[in-house]
């Protein structure tokens, strides 16, 4: 069956969205975009697997695209949850809170969210706003975030950092080898005791670099 909304409805004004029905619109796609992609992926299907009908995933998303964008967003915004509220971090304690957010954006490149990343990637060039909105949302505020942390260490003496865009990219970057193209790739992923060993080697290393 057709997965083109030649039929679907235009949402009415100012008719709310019921949350949880699109809470579980959302899951579903999410699960059948990591699994499918966006091509393959079928709006029957997603709307099965969410107990709805096919026109209310298109009268609530419009079409197949804007589910894919939406599921995408939903995804990106808990990235940084970790992260995010840089004044509340304490600049006092760098190694602590460099543990902290390694550690979060360590579990980011082990799990869940690879599924997306997968997605992400498989429409590159095809879906540029897509690609654009994930980048600006998920690395690039993420990394945004730890800057604005690493600049109030360096306010405090904390750290010496004269670029903390830089640094955080740099910090960042220690998370994204091996363990994770395997993870991207669904091979075999490192074991846990490998994957605490990494944090603690690279805020180590980063410690050794910036430390005041």
């Amino acid at each position: 069956m057709s997965d083109q909304p030649v039929l679907a409805p235009k949402p009415q004004r100012g008719r709310p969205r019921d949350p949880e029905r699109c809470r579980r619109i959302l899951e579903a796609a999410r699960r059948h975009f990591n699994e499918h992609g966006l091509e393959r992926a079928n709006v029957d299907a997603i709307a099965a697997d969410a107990g709805v009908s096919k026109m209310t995933v298109y009268s609530n998303f419009g079409s197949k695209e804007r589910l894919f964008q939406a599921v995408v967003h939903e995804r990106t915004a808990t990235t940084v949850t970790g992260v995010q509220g840089a004044e509340s971090l304490d600049p006092d304690q760098p190694e602590k809170t460099l543990l902290a957010i390694g550690a979060r954006f360590l579990a980011l490149t082990r799990g869940d969210a690879l599924g997306t990343l997968r997605s992400v990637y498989g429409v590159a060039g095809a879906q540029p706003d897509v690609c654009r909105e994930f980048y600006k949302d998920g690395p690039e505020r993420f990394n945004g975030e730890l800057a604005a942390y690493l600049r109030r260490a360096h306010s405090a003496g904390t750290l010496k950092v004269r670029n903390p865009l830089q640094a955080a990219d740099l910090f960042l970057s220690m998370f994204l080898g091996s363990g994770h193209f395997r993870g991207l790739l669904m091979l075999e992923k490192p074991a846990p005791r490998e994957d605490r060993a990494l944090l603690r080697e690279a805020v180590r290393v980063f410690m050794a670099a910036y430390g005041a």
